[in-house]
């Protein structure tokens, strides 16, 4: 059996971290399912999905980290393409991926006790966004 279902989200951008666990959790009720894999995906090129420990500290570490990793303040070859600024948008997405899959056991997603599953907008401005949720299993 499959169920999918939608989260939609308003961003702030540079690097907004959002807990999506709540949603994840009540999408995951309404499937009815038992046991399976639930898989989420954020179709844009600029975002991620990824679990983490949803606390002030650790949120900033992630963000230093990328910022090193992904300077928002050099020059990018896509920025010279588009002209818009977000190339370190783009390559902190794709090292990060748009991508993430759970499993549910006894109708539960098998999360650790600190693990929560976040959304990061990466782009130079808010943006709207919708996450496909899909669980597959029975």
């Amino acid at each position: 059996m499959t169920f999918t279902g939608t989260i939609s989200l308003n961003t702030r951008g540079y690097s907004d971290i959002i807990d999506i666990t709540p949603q994840v959790i009540s999408i995951t009720k309404k499937s009815s399912m038992s046991n399976g894999l639930v898989t989420l995906f954020c179709p844009v090129s600029t975002g991620s999905i990824t679990t983490i420990e949803y606390e002030p500290g650790v949120l900033q570490d992630l963000k230093d980290a990328l910022e090193r990793i992904a300077p928002s303040d050099i020059p990018y070859k896509h920025d010279e393409q588009w002209g818009d600024g977000n190339g370190f948008s783009h390559v902190r997405a794709a090292l990060m991926k748009p991508s993430l899959s759970i499993p549910v056991v006894n109708g539960k997603l098998t999360l650790g006790t600190w693990q929560q599953i976040v959304f990061i907008d990466f782009d130079n401005r808010g943006r709207h966004r919708d996450i496909i949720i899909q669980i597959i299993g029975d």
